[in-house]
């Protein structure tokens, strides 16, 4: 934003925002209120609904927007269950002013529409959002609720860190068979029982896991996703979808009979996590923290957190490196895609707050490259240098410091960054928003190890592990469309994923005789749900995406 753009907005803000971090309850309590010095002050409530630890009272980072800006956030992040929380909020009719994506929020008119405000106040947003305007907006009402927190990219997309679904083995298993490429589930399953047979237990003497999954609130998808990948198709949710763009239910399909049934050979044989159907998500993360866990099909974003101490403690050879599984050779890998905004998730305006206008201008200030690259990278000659060459990197002593969880929380602002609106690529200054995606700094910040791994495979990322992602068919993906609140088709897949989760766990953990029996059981279960509403539901709304979404 130029000059005199910048100018104009701060004109129309007519706001001091002095930003300070603060945890309380958040309950519609947005207003204006003034400090000791005369500065004015406003205040935003907001939920977001990740289980992030809290931030540190003088986050160094919030500090010095408050310098600047300012807001007073009072955040609450999720503890517990997601929809249980969202469920009480509903209940109650009492919102925060900011609150992340749900449907059900939509349907219980929490929010409020979004693109007429945009319009009039927020011209960073609507240049942000400009080429995904019409996706972003309600295929019912046409309205826009939600600011998409990841998927819209500026300047040159790169790929270094994959942070996508794999089947992930520790990269001191590799190391020690001398770096094999499993391509094939019969491949990597080899790997994880030779590694386990010569190592039962781990350096400090507790049993190692050979494979763990999760199945807690929200976070189905590590348990009930890896059938479709294996057969070669994207993550398109709880669907396949062909080539003529019409989506099928697969979980009680012979594609996931057969997943499982290796699961529970797996179980038979000592190697699967006994507690895995049990356990909730801060469980499964301190799992992966103790190092014990040799192998996991996940989302590298849903288990990172689960990394970030052994990468802190240096022990990179319990950290993972991912693998794009296939039942057998013949069938392509489709884990790489290529970016999508990620709709109906990110933050939203709830109906109780005050003024709207305020917040979203807060917002809007926000997608300013400067605000944009203290978020992403921190503090220029604090958190990252400057070459003679205009390009960003950090020093050792900076890498280290970004790798402690404790530092972090101290001067980072992950948790409302992870929610809020933001750029992705390449600033206009050539580098790229985040260390993550800078070339060099990827490869420079590397550990020996990882070189070590990575020059093993010939490869200069992890995402060169990966067949290239080929085009996003427009419709892409079915896992985000809106199935509406209270519809056949949002019951028909919440009894589709209790019935998963009622069945699998037993056929998982049954004696291998029992189990062809107990899948039976299972697709009998299936065929008493209204899956065609969901399939419906589901092709209805591809279609619509086809004809609406494919440029004219």
């Amino acid at each position: 934003m130029g000059g005199l753009k910048k100018k104009k907005l701060w004109g129309s803000v007519s706001l001091v925002m002095a930003l300070t971090l603060a945890l309380a309850g958040c309950s519609g309590e947005e207003a204006k209120t003034t400090t000791a010095d005369g500065k004015e002050v406003l205040n935003i409530s907001a939920f977001i609904g990740t289980p992030n630890q809290a931030p540190a009272a003088d986050n160094r980072i919030y500090k010095k927007i408050e310098e600047e800006l300012g807001v007073k956030l009072n955040m609450e992040f999720l503890v517990g269950d997601l929809q249980q929380k969202l469920g009480v909020m509903v209940a109650g009719g009492d919102y925060p002013d900011l609150i992340t994506a749900d449907t059900k929020l939509v349907a219980a008119g929490a929010v409020i529409p979004l693109e007429d405000l945009i319009e009039q106040h927020a011209p960073n947003l609507k240049k942000h959002y400009a080429k995904d305007w019409e996706r972003m907006k309600d295929s019912s009402d046409g309205h826009i609720y939600w600011l998409p927190n990841y998927g819209v990219y500026t300047g040159e997309f790169i790929s270094n860190y994959y942070s996508g679904p794999a089947f992930w083995v520790q990269k001191q298993v590799l190391k020690e068979a001398g770096y094999p490429t499993p391509k094939t589930l019969d491949d990597y399953m080899k790997l994880i029982r030779d590694y386990t047979a010569k190592h039962p237990t781990t350096e400090d003497g507790q049993p190692t896991i050979g494979f763990t999954t999760l199945a807690s609130d929200w976070r189905t998808f590590p348990l009930l996703n890896p059938p479709e990948h294996l057969t070669g198709h994207p993550n398109d949710g709880g669907v396949v979808v062909d080539d003529k763009g019409a989506a099928s239910v697969f979980a009680d399909k012979d594609i996931s009979k057969r997943y499982y049934k290796e699961l529970n050979n797996l179980y038979n044989d000592g190697l699967l996590d006994k507690e895995a159907f049990v356990q909730n998500y801060d469980q499964y993360l301190a799992k992966i923290s103790s190092g014990r866990v040799v192998g996991m099909f996940d989302q590298h974003w849903n288990f990172q957190q689960g990394e970030d101490p052994l990468v802190a403690q240096n022990k990179i050879g319990q950290t993972y490196v991912g693998f794009p599984l296939v039942y057998d050779t013949s069938i392509k890998d489709h884990y790489l895609d290529r970016p999508v905004i990620n709709l109906n998730n990110g933050f939203g305006i709830s109906k109780d707050a005050k003024d709207p206008v305020a917040i979203l201008k807060f917002l809007d200030a926000l997608m300013d490259e400067k605000y944009q690259k203290l978020l992403s990278w921190g503090e220029e000659g604090v958190d990252y240098m400057v070459n003679d060459k205009g390009r960003f990197y950090r020093t050792p002593e900076q890498r280290i410091q970004q790798e402690d969880p404790a530092w972090k929380l101290a001067n980072r602002a992950e948790g409302f960054y992870g929610a809020a609106p933001k750029m992705e690529g390449t600033f206009s200054d050539g580098n790229a928003i985040g260390a993550t995606n800078q070339p060099e700094e990827f490869y420079d910040s590397l550990k020996p190890e990882d070189k070590e791994l990575l020059d093993a495979y010939g490869f200069k990322t992890w995402s060169d592990f990966f067949s290239p992602a080929p085009e996003n068919p427009v419709y892409y993906p079915a896992w985000q469309v809106d199935l509406k609140e209270g519809s056949d088709a949002s019951v028909a897949n919440k009894q589709m994923t209790d019935t998963s989760l009622k069945y699998l766990p037993r056929a998982i953990m049954s004696k291998a005789n029992e189990f062809d029996s107990i899948w039976s059981e299972y697709v009998d279960a299936y065929k008493k749900i209204n899956v065609k509403a969901y399939e419906d539901r589901i092709n209805e709304q591809l279609q619509w995406r086809i004809q609406n979404w494919t440029a004219k």
